[in-house]
């Protein structure tokens, strides 16, 4: 009876966890699937005629009050942001609205800054939500989810609601905000001295002049200029330590998913633009993607193309653009590394097998489209009439634009990418991996991580990385098929490895990459997040 009694308990316990955990997501205030109710007043009748001075004039801020859903918060900065989506005298601009603008320690679920996109040239709507929620599953992203927005009591539409990437995300994502923090957006090319490179902004091209990089990138920490011009400096010279100061798996997904997604708006694009550069703990540089309204085609420019691609040249994007390009160092540079364009291969069909060979991304639409429909056909202030936010996943929308239908898009990108040589061919499998546990009846206790992993298709290299505490950088050791390394018999096709715990360690976190001559696979899927973990606790039950 007490067994029945705990195990109900136990149950019960977990089940409670589990809700909590639900209902704590539920109310986050980037929730995917919630649209927030975000009422903003101003004692200025005129307040449409006071943002717009303050937005062409300069960094002002108007001060009113904001409620997001049953919370008010009081002398609250409100201003216009945005550059190509703001128009003077519009109905629709995007916002910017700073909690702490008056008392510095004001927020919202720890958040101090909303920003309300308009989505620019996104008659679905989803643009953003969507690749943001798909670029969060392989990178340090932003959240992303809808607000309904109402200005004095009018309701101005319905925008998409946008984490900043400031010091709470920081914090959140590397521990961190105090480190070298860096904006990569487009020039102003006049103000770009004579001596110094036109139209580069954040390539990373090396320039010789320090002040050259002044006017490419928009320093966000106090101080990082010479941590910036040597990552320069070894992009484009002795790449042999990169990876010391350039987290290069984080910058592979980067342009995996800025390629597939067609995301031109980009370092992809002809412009270096929309990505920051974050030093970690680790001294490594990684980037973050930002403004994703124009991906899926919308934006449609490449650096050596002067006219927007076509819709057919958009579907048959080159995978391996810009990998011969000078002026796209990050891309040209690392892909020169015959194991890095694996890596970067292998990211490709990661994006596509996840969410777009199965239709996962269309089915994902719709559920944003039909969460967002009503709210959507309220707002009369959008540029878009509701028949093209209906169509907007299966047609070109626009005679001027031509903003390519989602899936009319994906579709054929898709089958083509799918097809292409260097992506279909035989990569590794990982199949069984274990960690070798103590014996049945076995009195001896484990004191070492002995990792197995069967790997199929001709791997030649196989590595685990590991790491004993989620705050130390991994740890590198090669896996053997010699019959020496715990891993059975040579040449079975199982690999094995011995981890010796340092200190007082007991746990270990490691994920296993595995090489052959035309591949690379990763074991776990999701390692850059989600680590296999494993303690010595465990392998002595």
């Amino acid at each position: 009876m007490k067994k029945i009694i705990l195990f109900l308990l136990l149950a019960t316990i977990g089940f409670s966890t589990i809700v909590s955990a639900q209902k704590a997501d539920w109310q986050d205030l980037y929730y995917t699937d919630k649209i927030q109710e975000v009422r903003v007043t101003f004692k200025q009748k005129n307040w449409k005629d006071v943002l717009d001075s303050l937005k062409l004039l300069g960094d002002e801020m108007l001060i009113g009050s904001v409620t997001i859903g049953v919370h008010q918060y009081k002398n609250v900065g409100i201003r216009y942001r945005g550059s190509k989506s703001f128009t003077t005298g519009g109905d629709r601009n995007s916002f910017q609205i700073k909690l702490n603008h008056i008392d510095k320690e004001q927020n919202h679920q720890g958040y101090k800054r909303l920003k309300l996109s308009n989505a620019l040239r996104d008659p679905s709507m989803i643009r953003e939500v969507l690749g943001f929620e798909i670029a969060r599953k392989y990178m340090n992203a932003p959240k992303a989810n809808y607000a309904r927005l109402y200005v004095n009591g009018e309701y101005r539409g319905l925008f998409s609601n946008i984490e900043y990437v400031d010091d709470k995300f920081l914090e959140d994502h590397f521990g961190s905000s105090e480190n070298t923090f860096f904006k990569c957006s487009r020039p102003n090319d006049d103000k770009t001295a004579d001596e110094c490179l036109k139209k580069v902004s954040g390539t990373l091209v090396y320039e010789e002049d320090a002040a050259c990089y002044m006017n490419n990138y928009e320093m966000k920490s106090d101080d990082g200029w010479d941590d910036l011009i040597n990552l320069t400096k070894q992009l484009n010279g002795d790449m042999s330590k990169l990876g010391e100061i350039l987290d290069i798996d984080q910058v592979l997904w980067m342009h995996a998913y800025n390629n597939v997604l067609v995301n031109l708006n980009s370092y992809a694009g002809d412009y270096s633009e929309n990505f920051y550069l974050y030093k970690n703990k680790h001294g490594r540089f990684v980037p973050i993607v930002r403004d994703l309204n124009l991906c899926f085609g919308s934006y449609k420019n490449i650096m050596f193309k002067g006219s927007s691609l076509t819709l057919e040249e958009l579907q048959n994007l080159d995978p391996f653009l810009h990998t011969d390009n000078k002026n796209k160092p990050l891309i040209s540079q690392i892909l020169k590394d015959p194991y890095y364009k694996k890596v970067y291969v292998s990211h490709l069909k990661t994006l596509l097998e996840d969410n777009f060979i199965d239709g996962q991304y269309e089915k994902r639409a719709k559920e944003l489209q039909k969460l967002i429909t009503t709210d959507r056909s309220r707002d009369r202030f959008n540029r878009y009439k509701m028949e093209q936010f209906k169509e907007s996943l299966t047609t070109t929308i626009g005679k001027r634009s031509k903003i390519p239908g989602i899936v009319e898009l994906m579709a054929k990108r898709t089958k083509m990418l799918k097809k292409h040589p260097e992506i279909r061919g035989f990569s590794p499998e990982i199949g069984d991996v274990t960690v070798l546990g103590r014996e049945k009846f076995g009195r001896d206790d484990i004191r070492t991580f002995k990792i197995r992993a069967e790997v199929e298709k001709h791997a030649k290299k196989v590595r685990v990385y590991y790491r004993f505490n989620p705050d130390n950088d991994y740890q590198m050791a090669y896996m053997s098929d010699d019959g020496k390394s715990h891993d059975g018999e040579a040449g079975d096709k199982i690999f094995g490895v011995e981890i010796k715990p340092e200190g007082k360690s007991k746990k270990l976190e490691y994920y296993i990459v595995a090489e052959n001559a035309v591949g690379v696979s990763h074991f776990p899927s999701t390692y850059m997040f989600n680590p296999e973990k494993i303690s010595l606790a465990v392998l002595n039950q």
